[in-house]
């Protein structure tokens, strides 16, 4: 009787938790993680539940591998390995030894569970798309850390978590993640739970992850998918008055119902291998030289300096001669801007750029264009964002080598070729500041997130006025690039009944194989609400691969639906063709 008030009463705070953890399970509950919408609230991706099996090492019996290798079909050895790893991170807590094990093994493990101390199981969940699109490249996949990435993460985070690593879901992680809960089980000696301990009072819910609202118009995507089938590129699709980004497409894309769960090693070997690239989102990573579709900002630039006007002409005979001859497309004749513009004359611009340079602007002039968003960080909520090629003299300086380059050097800069580099979504950001009036907006994919309590929180993305830009000249190049769309290379494919489009067509040369493709677009011109750019990759012309394909995207949101299915179809016969060539 002494003996027992001793270690009851006298030594309670001793023994007591000693006897809970002889009693007691404690388990860590993963919260749900939250889900993301496009934006009309539709569900672009979920959560499905799965089986893992943790070990907790200081308790596990290791004269009782072989039984548990034989009950989850594994070879001892990997799993005495898998032990050593479970120890190194912790001998105290529950790791993840068996991830996603299906109900069979689960069920078999349960069977023998009074036979294998230290081993348990978590009911967790995992990513799955109830959706019609890809957006592989926007919505991303999770991957269970690995050593290294778990030792920055905080302590919300075990060894064997996973977490974002590609698009949204890693840009979005702290958000989406939620916090761990803690559940404590009255187990009996042989490990079996019993309950429940004390009807969960001490039980710590976990909190869910919040929900992320999209942008992404789920009609618009699905179209922009099917209109890059067999091509490789990239699209953006924005609203110029938010930059609120509608669609995005790189292709090719990858499967995220095949990364979602455990890693398929001989799909993700594949994915790696492919050389055109997959796992690449070309839409905000791919630089390529703008080609024509540069020359509307060349305008603007070359009005703001001063060195043409609304009446300037400039005679094109069909080169453009410096030092050597450059080409244009056409012997032109006289070329105000607009004509210019609508002609695509790279006369008119070669003479503009070599203005720039002589008068020493040239500095001025990447700063310029730097400022529409080309040649620096626009700030997109996906990662890999690359910043973009705009020359300067220290450009220069470092390529070719202090005073060792001159004006036959940067002349190839006025039609967006040469040292130039760009994305598709800097030039949908170009565009939109051409398209708004003048300002800089911020690209994004997301417009609102969940609070606690379920609540959206919308995100704001102010937009800054480009202070040397003014109407007057915005106005005369907006109208240069509708005249593209009514007499000009866009005129087969661009013009849509009561849609007033304005676009420029861009053709950019590759040392390395056919032409890049670009087409860059906004609509409609009086109260611009749709940028649309596209760039296909040895796509040729820009007129016949890649106008079509913003036209049919222009045609689909403002009507509703694609009325031109013979315009459809010639891009399916493109896309074969192409295929073919390609191979």
């Amino acid at each position: 009787i002494g003996r027992l008030y001793q270690l009851q009463i006298l030594e309670y705070e001793t023994y007591g938790p000693l006897s809970r953890e002889n009693s007691l399970r404690q388990e860590q509950v993963h919260p749900s993680r939250g889900l993301i919408y496009d934006n009309k609230g539709k569900l672009l991706t979920d959560n499905e539940p799965i089986y893992t099996i943790t070990i907790t090492p200081s308790k596990f019996d290791k004269t009782k591998t072989g039984l548990l290798a034989r009950l989850v079909g594994e070879d001892s050895v990997k799993l005495a390995d898998l032990i050593k790893q479970a120890q190194k991170y912790s001998w105290q807590r529950p790791s993840r030894i068996f991830p996603e094990v299906t109900f069979e093994v689960f069920s078999k493990i349960e069977e023998h569970i009074w036979e294998l101390p230290g081993i348990a199981h978590q009911i967790e969940s995992r990513r799955f798309y109830p959706t019609t699109i890809k957006a592989s490249h926007i919505l991303g996949y999770l991957r269970e850390l690995t050593e290294s990435q778990y030792k920055k993460y905080n302590e919300n985070y075990r060894l064997g978590d996973k977490a974002g690593v590609t698009g949204l879901e890693t840009i979005y992680e702290n958000d989406l993640r939620g916090t761990l809960g803690t559940s404590f089980t009255r187990i009996n000696a042989y490990g079996q739970a019993l309950g429940s301990y004390e009807d969960g009072t001490l039980d710590i819910p976990p909190i869910s992850g919040s929900n992320i609202y999209t942008t992404i118009d789920t009609e618009l995507q699905k179209l922009a998918e099917e209109l890059m089938a067999n091509k490789v590129g990239g699209i953006v699709a924005m609203d110029p008055r938010t930059g609120a980004i509608r669609a995005m497409v790189s292709s090719p894309y990858f499967d995220l119902n095949r990364l979602a769960g455990k890693l398929d090693n001989d799909y993700w070997a594949k994915v790696n291998a492919d050389t055109s690239k997959p796992l690449f989102n070309r839409a905000v990573s791919a630089m390529q030289p703008p080609g024509s579709t540069f020359k509307p900002l060349m305008a603007l630039i070359g009005l703001k300096l001063g060195l043409i006007t609304s009446k300037t002409k400039i005679f094109c005979n069909g080169s453009y001669v410096k030092g050597r001859e450059y080409k244009c497309t056409a012997s032109h004749g006289e070329q105000t801007i607009e004509f210019a513009i609508q002609n695509s004359c790279n006369t008119f611009f070669f003479s503009l750029m070599n203005k720039i340079g002589v008068s020493g602007e040239f500095n001025k002039w990447s700063s310029m264009v730097k400022s529409l968003g080309l040649g620096q960080f626009n700030g997109v909520d996906l990662p890999n964002e690359a910043r973009g090629i705009i020359p300067d003299s220290a450009y220069f300086n470092r390529v070719f080598g202090k005073n060792k380059w001159g004006i036959g050097d940067i002349i190839n800069l006025g039609i967006g070729q040469g040292a130039i580099g760009v994305t598709p979504l800097q030039s949908a950001t170009m565009i939109s500041a051409i398209a708004n009036g003048g300002y800089l907006v911020k690209p994004h994919l997301v417009d609102a997130v969940s609070d606690g309590f379920g609540q959206k929180v919308v995100k704001e993305y102010p937009k800054t006025k480009i202070d040397w830009i003014n109407a007057d000249d915005l106005e005369l190049v907006q109208r240069g690039m509708r005249r593209v769309v009514t007499d000009g290379s866009a005129r087969w494919y661009a013009n849509i009944k009561d849609v007033l489009i304005a676009g420029k067509t861009g053709t950019a040369q590759n040392p390395h194989g056919f032409d890049h493709a670009w087409f860059a677009s906004f609509a409609p011109i009086d109260n611009p609400e749709l940028v649309i750019v596209v760039l296909v990759e040895n796509g040729g012309f820009g007129a016949s691969s890649a106008l079509p394909i913003a036209s049919l995207m222009m045609e689909k949101y403002f009507t509703g639906k694609v009325q031109r299915n013979w315009l459809f179809q010639k891009m399916l016969e493109f896309e074969a063709k192409a295929a073919v060539v390609k191979r």
